[in-house]
């Protein structure tokens, strides 16, 4: 007996994969076909060997789909089904000039899926690292609708907006990590090579008492050249850094750590308006697509970023589910997570029937704000950070240069 993987279809149309045991495949597919499921595609599950090991793709494996691939692979996808290619040979063309082996080997199973009559949207759903759900809610909106070609447009112009606002939040912290980094690895030189120089000068000195300052980075320097203690260090840091990191895969840890976020100063109001402009534009681009309220919430509830984001719209999921108004749930949640000013906005749109058009304004408002504070914070910083770095190098070389005027007073 063998076991094989079918890609079945049941009555409801749904698709599925089964793993069922049979002598060869002809057996298998009878089997599936009794029980009145519709066989696509069946394989025969094979255990890994030592020898497959060298036929595993290393680079489809390290490979990662970013926005911006997804966003260039919507339009190019866009601009030939608008131009009337047909939906397989389009994914076809653009499996081949794909550069990206992960996302190739999903256009080639998207494309082989299509090809034997399977909508796009189920097919997507076999990969779900590289089309996620956002991507496929709009994907079989614009089948249902019959505007593929619209809906793809509007889905790349959402992934480059959102692109484009992660890129901006990136840019306001690589530069304090950039410069936090090696200020780090100047105080590491200067207090283990720099710092024991001197060391052996202050000994020969007799008689001269150090000044705190001195004694103290003495003590730094000795610490930190000291093997053992610095793997103590080092192991506490580690230590630190797996306790937080399992503490945010709790539920209540990763809501107060994304809460603690939105309370940090300066960077706090950055990601509250950051998550606001993405909410906005991505619930607003569901909406337009045709997507049902309730599963744009969800899908928005699931990409929020942030969970404190996330419980409030899920809190408003479940008043709109109860006959209540967006605007007014979300206004109601604890703590307060959206201004007022997009809460107005939002219930203006509603009363008017224009809730997607509000939503998009209200993003193309907070992306400029987002903007604007990526601006003020990043001149904010440079100067913090270039004193930081220079007063602790001057602290160092103080420590050090003290006893000498110590000793350059006693020969006065």
């Amino acid at each position: 007996m063998a076991s094989y993987v079918a890609q079945i279809r049941d009555g409801q149309g749904r698709i599925q994969k089964q793993t069922i045991e049979a002598e060869n495949a002809r057996d298998a597919r009878a089997l599936l076909r009794d029980r009145g499921l519709f066989v696509q595609d069946i394989k025969e599950k094979k255990s890994l060997d030592l020898k497959d090991l060298g036929k595993i793709d290393i680079n489809e494996m390290l490979a990662s789909v970013t926005i911006k691939d997804k966003a260039v692979f919507s339009r190019q996808l866009a601009v030939m089904v608008n131009a009337g290619v047909p939906i397989v040979r389009a994914l076809g063309i653009l499996s081949d000039q794909s550069t990206n082996p992960k996302l190739k080997a999903a256009l080639v199973e998207l494309s082989n899926d299509v090809q034997q009559g399977s909508p796009m949207s189920e097919s997507m759903r076999k990969s779900p690292k590289v089309f996620d759900r956002l991507y496929i809610a709009m994907i079989q909106a614009g089948e249902i609708g019959g505007v593929l070609d619209e809906v793809l447009n509007r889905l790349s112009k959402l992934l480059e907006d959102n692109a484009r606002l992660q890129n901006q939040i990136k840019s306001a912290l690589t530069y304090p990590l950039v410069v936090g980094g090696f200020a780090v690895l100047v105080f590491l030189g200067l207090t283990i090579f720099l710092i024991p120089i001197f060391a052996g000068i202050f000994e020969e000195l007799d008689g001269i008492e150090l000044p705190l300052l001195t004694a103290v980075m003495l003590q730094i320097s000795a610490f930190l050249r000291n093997p053992v203690t610095m793997a103590l260090l080092i192991a506490i840091i580690i230590g630190i850094s797996f306790a937080t990191g399992q503490y945010y895969r709790t539920p209540i840890g990763r809501r107060n750590l994304d809460g603690l976020m939105l309370r940090l100063p300066l960077f706090g109001d950055l990601i509250q308006k950051n998550s606001v402009a993405r909410f906005s534009r991505t619930f607003g681009a569901l909406t337009r697509a045709g997507v049902p309220i309730l599963t744009a919430l969800e899908i928005v509830r699931d990409t929020a970023g942030n969970q404190v984001i996330a419980d409030s719209v899920d809190k408003a999921r479940v008043e709109v589910q109860s006959g209540g108004m967006i605007s007014s749930a979300l206004a109601d949640t604890k703590p307060a997570t959206f201004p007022a000013m997009s809460l107005q906005m939002m219930m203006i749109g509603e009363e008017t029937g224009e809730l997607d058009a509000m939503l998009m304004k209200v993003a193309d408002f907070y992306e400029d704000e987002v903007e604007q504070a990526v601006k003020a914070l990043t001149s904010i910083i440079e100067p913090v950070m270039i004193v930081v770095v220079g007063g602790m190098v001057a602290v160092i070389l103080l420590s050090m240069y003290l006893p000498m005027f110590k000793v350059f007073d006693g020969l006065g």
